[in-house]
């Protein structure tokens, strides 16, 4: 089994740049410091699993070409992380069916209250989101991978974390339970959440993920869910050279 994964988006709640602020021209001239918020895209050898929806869905997928999906994952009911669901009716429409999300209860609840019109009935030609809500359970299989699910902490609400293969992504992460990391042993690449350089109550700072990336000892750890704190090149070079900076667009190995 062979696939990639697809950083859509590695950018914090807000996207890089942030509005309302200035930048200096050397930051905005780097493409690697322009961040939409948080995704990626696993792409198996029968098809594509989405996880979770940024506001900018529409913009990542056709920046990344991307013409199908099969089913989507939902790891938190955030905004940065569901606002892009109304795009998932492009592909309801091509397949003429509802399209499969995955995630908790509690967050299903949270989808049909934020998007109601997608589980009501309409006429026909009038297009909707129509979204297959299911239980996410330990292992789920589509596009030819098999996806282990986990739950990891938020600040007071649980984050799907997933590994596919030697690959874990984790985002949007304040702790991980004892008996997850098991889970995360053996991994060739870690996707991790370090949202800004100072400490955050419901995220990884810089100084947390340099000591869980440790911890779990993956072959190399990329960053995600950046701030503007993060200067890309600059900052990388500070790093050791098992850890690195994800930007939209980064393609790694299943």
């Amino acid at each position: 089994m062979s696939g990639t994964a697809i950083i859509l988006g590695s950018g914090t709640s807000n996207g890089v740049p942030t509005l309302g602020i200035e930048y200096p021209e050397e930051f905005l001239a780097n493409p690697k410091n322009h961040r939409t918020r948080c995704s990626v895209l696993l792409q198996g050898p029968e098809g594509n699993v989405l996880v979770d929806c940024a506001p900018e869905m529409r913009i990542q997928m056709v920046r990344e070409n991307i013409l199908d999906i099969e089913a989507v994952l939902i790891t938190h009911t955030h905004a940065d992380h569901v606002m892009g669901m109304d795009d998932i009716r492009a592909f309801c429409l091509k397949y003429e069916k509802p399209i499969p999300v995955y995630t908790s209860p509690q967050y299903q609840e949270d989808i049909k209250r934020i998007f109601p019109y997608a589980f009501q009935q309409f006429p026909k030609g009038i297009w909707v989101p129509r979204m297959d809500l299911r239980d996410a359970p330990e292992w789920i299989e589509h596009g030819g991978m098999k996806i282990r699910t986990f739950w990891v902490e938020h600040g007071q609400i649980p984050c799907m974390g997933l590994r596919v293969n030697n690959f874990a992504y984790i985002t949007d992460v304040s702790h991980i339970p004892a008996d997850v990391m098991p889970l995360l042993e053996g991994l060739d690449v870690l996707v991790l959440d370090a949202v800004r350089l100072r400490p955050h109550p419901n995220h990884f700072h810089f100084e947390k993920s340099l000591e869980v990336a440790q911890e779990i000892g993956a072959k190399m750890t990329y960053f995600t869910h950046l701030c503007d704190d993060y200067d890309h090149d600059k900052t990388e070079l500070t790093l050791p050279p098992q850890i690195r900076l994800a930007f939209d667009g980064l393609r790694i190995p299943l």
